[in-house]
Formats: C-alpha cells, sequence, structure tokens
C-alpha cells in the first residue's frame, strides 16, 4: 500500500529558529515598496549630525557673548558686557574721577561712551577729567560734543568756560559764562550755584578790565544765599574797587575776606589747608595796608602789618617776619 507522506504541522514552522539572513529594507505596505528606516543608518552619520547641533550651540553662544556690531555708530565693536554695563561705567568713572584717579576715570568714562548712547554728563564728566589731565583737545572736543546734544546745558558751559580760562582765551569763556547763566535760568539745577557763575563771571570781566562789571558780579555773587562764600570773591572785588580808586570799599573787603578765612580756618582739617589760608589772609592784610597808607590812615596800616606778621610767626616764615618789621618801623618814624 502505497504510504501518504506525513502533513507538515504548521506549529512546528512557527517554532523553528530562523536562520540569519541579510538585511533588507522593511516593507510599508502590500506594494511591497521599501520604506526608511533610520535605524539602517551608519553610526557615522548619527555622529555628524550630533557634533553638528554641538557646534550650532556653540556659534550661537558665542554670537551672544562676542562682538556685536552697532549699526549707526561708526561700525564700532563693542562687547555686550560692555553695552550692559555701561551705566556701570560711568558711576566708576565718577567715583574714580573724585578720588583724582584721572587716567582710570578716562578709561571707564570711555568705555562707557564706547557702548553708544552715552549721556551729556558722560561726556561732560570725561571732558573735566581731561581738563585735569591737561589733555585740552580732547576736554574741549568732549565739552563742544555735549553742547551738540544738548545746546542748554549750563554746565558744559560753564566746563567750558573754565577750559577757555586755562587757554587764556577770556573772551571765550566770558561768552561761556553768559551762556551758562542763560541756560541756568532756562532750566535750573542743583549742580551749579548762581552764585558761582556770578563770580566766575566776575574774575573774567576783572582780567579784562571792566572793573564796573567786575564789581556788579561780585557784588552779584555775594548777595547770593546759596552756595559758600569764597574770600577771594571779597578780596577780588577789592582788586576792582582799589582799580576805581574807591579805596575805602576795597579796605572793608579785604577785611570781609580775613573774617571768612578766619572762619574758614577753624573748619580746616589739614596743616597744608589751613597754610593756605594763613598765607592769603597774610597778603590781605598787607594790601588792606598799603591802601589804608594811601589814604594816610597810618595807624590802620600800621594794624594791618602788625595783624599780618602775626600770621607770618606762626608760619615760621622768617623772611616774610624780617620784612613786615622793617616796614613798621618804617611808619613809626
Amino acid at each position: 500500500m502505497k504510504k501518504t507522506p506525513a502533513k507538515k504541522n504548521p506549529s512546528t514552522k512557527k517554532n523553528l529558529k530562523p536562520r540569519s539572513t541579510p538585511a533588507r529594507a522593511a516593507t510599508c505596505s502590500n506594494d511591497a515598496k521599501p520604506c526608511f528606516n533610520p535605524w539602517s543608518l551608519s553610526i557615522y552619520v548619527y555622529w555628524f549630525i550630533i557634533l553638528f547641533f554641538i557646534a550650532a550651540t556653540f556659534y550661537i553662544l558665542g554670537r551672544s557673548h562676542g562682538v556685536l556690531n552697532q549699526p549707526g555708530n561708526n561700525n564700532v565693536e563693542i562687547t555686550e558686557e560692555a553695552l550692559m554695563q555701561s551705566s556701570d561705567y560711568y558711576e566708576s568713572g565718577k567715583n574714580k574721577l573724585l578720588a583724582g584717579n584721572i587716567d582710570d576715570a578716562i578709561a571707564d568714562l570711555t568705555t562707557a561712551i564706547d557702548a553708544g548712547n552715552a549721556s551729556v554728563d558722560t561726556y561732560i564728566l570725561r571732558g573735566e577729567a581731561y581738563m585735569q589731565s591737561g589733555d585740552y583737545r580732547n576736554a574741549m572736543a568732549d565739552f563742544n560734543t555735549a553742547l551738540e546734544k544738548d545746546a542748554k546745558s549750563s554746565v558744559a558751559y560753564y566746563d567750558r568756560a573754565l577750559l577757555n580760562t586755562r587757554l587764556e582765551d577770556y573772551n571765550a569763556a566770558l561768552n561761556d559764562i553768559n551762556n551758562a547763566l542763560a541756560a541756568r535760568a532756562e532750566n535750573g539745577n542743583d549742580i551749579l550755584q548762581l552764585r558761582d557763575l556770578y563770580a566766575k563771571r566776575g574774575q573774567l570781566n576783572l582780567w579784562l578790565k571792566n572793573w564796573d562789571g567786575a564789581i556788579a558780579d561780585y557784588t552779584n555773587s555775594l548777595a547770593r544765599p546759596d552756595g559758600v562764600v569764597n574770600p577771594a570773591v571779597y578780596a577780588e572785588r577789592a582788586e576792582a574797587y582799589t582799580a576805581t580808586g574807591n579805596y575805602n570799599d576795597a579796605i572793608n573787603d579785604y577785611a570781609s575776606a580775613v573774617r571768612v578765612i578766619s572762619e574758614q580756618i577753624q573748619g580746616a582739617t589739614t596743616a597744608a589747608e589751613r597754610e593756605s589760608l594763613s598765607n592769603n589772609a597774610m597778603s590781605y592784610f598787607e594790601k588792606s595796608a598799603a591802601l589804608n597808607l594811601s589814604t594816610g590812615n597810618i595807624a590802620g596800616a600800621r594794624a594791618d602789618l602788625e595783624s599780618a606778621m602775626t600770621i607770618a610767626l606762626a608760619l615760621n616764615d622768617s623772611e616774610t617776619v624780617e620784612r613786615l618789621q622793617n616796614l613798621i618801623q618804617e611808619l613809626a618814624k
């Protein structure tokens, strides 16, 4: 009898371990077309992608912390840190200038300006620093820039007047003081005192030999309630009075100057400051003595010379003591 072949058990096929076959593309549908299998990519491709994203990340970070180009600012390149901290550099420069650290103050204020959009005060402050360092050209440039940004800045006009005074351009300085007074009247501030503005204009008029104008300005300065009286204002008005022949008014002003100095000496904190004030007082006594002598007031002249000699003795100024003693002896004859 012919044997019938045994039927294959379907379950047996499922339990058979498949032989290793080469990888082939997976099919996505019944049309048997191969679809993309991400796991079939080479490991090198994945490393390339990872490195690309790392490089892109560092590039972005570098751009955010690196050099920024400010359009419209003459292509000045600045760091973001400098841009974000420009106000800090301004305050640092201001404090260093007040402390007398001029070079570092200029460096900080320059950083604040290079950051862009610098304030008028920043240019004024750097101009003051340049002026103190003797760099008058850059000081003038900064004051001019400040006035270009704000044509009504009384502080910029005043500082430029001080600079023009150092340059001995007294007419330009006088013009700046007039502009400062006009700007101060329109835009009041707590930085400039009218007492100081009138005193400065009085000094310029004195040097320009405008005696009446100097007297008027000094008088206006002394009449102001704000600020502190400077004994030099009395002494300089005395010079203007002397030039116009008003000797008695000049003598009274020298006495007022000495009175203010005596008050200031009480508050002086250093020996150098006391010595400077004392020397000024001694000089005013001698000038007053000369005026008293011109008016025939011999007793007043001798009293002034004796006061001057007392100061000279306190200062251990033997040369001045000897000279004053000789003058007093001449008056006694």
